[in-house]
């Protein structure tokens, strides 16, 4: 996650960025990232998969992407990923 983390980070209307693997029927995990946009900026999924396809080797490439507000962070501001994978796989869950 760190490779693709750091590639995302390069992108110009990223403020946060983390990555997760998702269970995937398919293929065993897919990745999937979740940003924090700048103020003021706009962004697509399209926009950042074609991004990442320069950039990434396929199977490190982000299969989806999800914009939210704000990436919940410890006290010292690290992403918490583990808190993302949690609600995503409730979410998945709920949707099952």
């Amino acid at each position: 996650p760190k490779e693709i983390e750091e590639v995302l980070y390069t992108h110009p209307k990223v403020a946060l960025a983390a990555v997760v693997g998702i269970p995937d029927p398919h293929s065993g995990e897919s990745i999937k990232a979740f940003i924090q946009l700048k103020p003021g900026v706009e962004a697509t999924e399209d926009e950042f998969l074609e991004f990442c396809k320069d950039k990434l080797a396929g199977y490190k490439r982000p299969r989806e992407i999800e914009f939210r507000e704000t990436l919940p962070t410890s006290v010292v501001g690290k992403v918490l990923r583990r808190v993302l994978k949690e609600e995503e796989l409730k979410k998945r869950k709920t949707q099952s």
